[in-house]
């Protein structure tokens, strides 16, 4: 075991501090991690701001409103500062961060100039891939070793290596890699007991990402899945974030064309705005784009996308206003567009007496400015849930991701201003702050204590 953290209770507070440096273990060291880890070493040389980024640069309300207390929220809670992270990960690209950052193109070469030398340093570690899951990426690098489970280990011994190396104190990992081919849960999957018989024995419904999961939470380092592969959501890997005390969340980074559907439809739905179609198209030409280029791919991402609509708009219970709904997704890689994806979206609406009305969105965004601050937020929050002394899945944190992980018996949340003050609640919740309702009926009815107003100062 690489690291022994004190089990702790939510409700007394006792979060374990941020002292030393946070490993940030990353498969996938392509266009979003580059960006991530860039912006990091600007923003540590007061290049730049982290805009974008909740933890750093949002305020959260506490108390009543009259108290005006409102702390930026990484002022407010324990999180690890920025210049603590030290940056690792594993690729089948041997590129340094500083190769991976000039080829995505996301930044250009004279904004890079001032950290060539701390991006030159990192360069990956050979990962653990199967071509059968990721089907148009050509390895340059990667492990190989007779067994999955075999696999793992080398995962682990580079989890130990790298945080021994760095002296990290703590560890966190987040998917930033591919999107896997669809596959549906299996046996396999159903309990931790099946899940390791499967790594010896090579089952061929273990992907690299579940070799990945595996491997982190071994350690006990928690664990977000940034794509929508079937992954750490499984059984198997719920049973062993709860045995081994750590966080997992996930899935699928929100940020371009999902991340505006989740602020539109809750607003049509709460104007009782009827839908009859929505179709979503993209253009896109990183690797990312290569990647979904595959039709098995494209499934895995395809159901993720298309899954936040019938969570937020509730056909069931408004059959007239949404159950004719049509929905289309599609993805088309067209390399000269590269990080800077183009998402399109064609929404026909109705209202009053039927009668028809379109919404049009063309959404020219960079894929990962919009994904580098989420990661952030995410791995930051993570190593949070871990020194708090949270296990398991973490809802709270479904405002980052497309799918967000749940217990089987409940309905996803996709609401983004639902998932919003689920959030800053949790947040308030964790250090011991009045939760918010936003109902505003403590302030005016009469069986609440009035609020005495403040004497004016004396003058001279």
């Amino acid at each position: 075991m690489l690291f022994k953290f004190k089990e702790q209770n939510i409700m007394k507070n006792d979060i374990g501090e941020a002292k030393g440096k946070l490993a940030v273990l990353i498969p996938g060291m392509g266009a979003v991690t580059s960006t991530l880890i860039a912006g990091v070493e600007m923003y540590k040389k007061g290049i730049g701001k982290p805009f974008g980024s909740v933890t750093q640069m949002q305020r959260i309300r506490l108390g009543k409103r009259y108290e005006n207390r409102n702390p930026l929220i990484k002022d407010f809670i324990p999180l690890s500062d920025l210049n603590d992270l030290v940056f690792g990960g594993w690729d089948i690209y041997d590129d340094t961060i500083y190769q991976a950052a000039l080829k995505c193109e996301v930044f250009a070469e004279e904004q890079l100039r001032p950290v060539k030398e701390e991006l030159s340093r990192i360069k990956p570690m050979p990962a653990v891939f199967d071509k059968k899951f990721v089907k148009n990426l050509n390895p340059i690098i990667m492990k190989k070793a007779k067994t999955k489970m075999e696999l793992a280990e080398l995962l682990m011994k580079d989890i130990k290596d790298f945080c021994e190396k760095n002296k990290a104190a703590r560890a966190v990992g987040v998917w930033a890699a591919s999107t896997e081919v669809f596959i549906d849960e299996s046996d396999v999957h159903t309990s931790l007991k099946k899940f390791e018989e499967g790594l010896k024995k090579n089952s061929p419904y273990i992907s690299p990402s579940m070799i990945y999961a595996y491997a982190m939470l071994k350690m006990k380092v928690p664990f977000a899945m940034g794509a929508p592969n079937l992954s750490v959501d499984i059984p198997a890997m719920m049973e062993l974030a709860e045995l081994n005390h750590t966080p997992i969340a996930g899935k699928d980074f929100k940020t371009g064309q999902t991340l505006m559907k989740t602020i539109i439809a809750p607003g049509l739905k709460a104007r009782m705005l009827g839908i009859k179609g929505w179709y979503s198209t993209n253009i896109l030409g990183n690797r990312d784009g290569l990647v979904l280029d595959d039709a098995g791919s494209f499934k895995t991402k395809e159901k993720s996308k298309k899954s936040v609509l019938a969570s937020i708009l509730e056909p069931e219970l408004y059959p007239e206003l949404y159950s004719d709904l049509y929905h289309k997704v599609r993805i088309d890689y067209y390399p000269p567009r590269g990080d800077a994806k183009e998402g399109w979206d064609n929404i026909d609406i109705f209202g009053w007496m039927n009668m028809p009305m379109q919404i049009k969105i063309n959404f020219l965004c960079r894929d990962s400015i919009l994904a580098a601050p989420v990661m952030l937020d995410i791995l930051l929050c993570m190593d949070l849930a871990k020194r708090a002394g949270l296990k398991g899945i973490q809802e709270w944190l479904s405002f980052f991701f497309k799918s967000p992980i749940h217990r089987p018996d409940l309905t996803p949340e996709n609401n983004l201003f639902i998932q919003h003050v689920k959030f800053k609640n949790t947040l308030r919740l964790i250090m011991h702050e009045e939760v918010l309702d936003h109902s505003g009926l403590d302030y005016y009815e009469n069986r609440f204590k009035p609020i005495q107003a403040k004497p004016p100062k004396k003058t001279k």
